[in-house]
């Protein structure tokens, strides 16, 4: 099988991408997959709300609040096998860093996607002059983190039973990366 081809997200791509993110949530905290959203598992889909966000956000200048932008990686039919993205942080004072959200498909993990995906955003934030990539990743999401510490990010802090999903305690761990 021939590795997915990473290419920028447009805005023709979202609702592809929507029904992609649909599909990835109903992973969350099912079928051995650790929880990776703070969703309780009934409610585990991409919220009409946020899709506003990407929307705006890829039509948005990057000194602009709101702007966002992502990758895709697709099959060679087209399929989106994983996807990431980094947007503005909502502090005007914080312009130099950005949050960062990812997923892989359930038929990709464990194959290096998660890196390449990581390595071409953390690439395209260095080059756009960002300083720093952050993110926050349920604690107990230990694949995730384990990723994220091999792209050189480190933890900045966590905050202990900071959701209670489906009767069951989540803290948060808080990630940045240097560039």
């Amino acid at each position: 099988m021939a590795a997915p081809a990473i290419i920028p997200l447009v805005q023709q791509d979202l609702p592809a991408l929507f029904v992609y993110l649909d599909d990835h949530l109903g992973d969350n905290g099912r079928n051995g997959t650790p929880l990776f959203q703070p969703l309780p598992r009934a409610a585990s889909f991409f919220p009409i709300d946020k899709r506003a966000g990407f929307v705006l956000g890829l039509g948005s200048a990057l000194d602009a609040p709101g702007w966002r932008r992502g990758w895709i990686a697709v099959d060679a039919g087209g399929a989106i096998c994983g996807h990431i993205d980094l947007r503005a942080r909502p502090e005007r004072t914080a312009a130099h860093r950005c949050l960062l959200g990812m997923g892989v498909h359930r038929d990709w993990r464990a194959q290096g996607l998660g890196a390449r995906l990581l390595d071409t955003a953390l690439a395209w934030a260095d080059a756009q002059g960002l300083a720093w990539v952050d993110l926050e990743v349920l604690s107990n999401n230990l694949p995730a983190r384990r990723l994220y510490e091999r792209s050189g990010f480190v933890q900045t802090g966590e905050i202990a039973d900071l959701f209670r999903i489906d009767g069951e305690q989540h803290g948060y761990v808080f990630m940045t990366h240097s560039l």
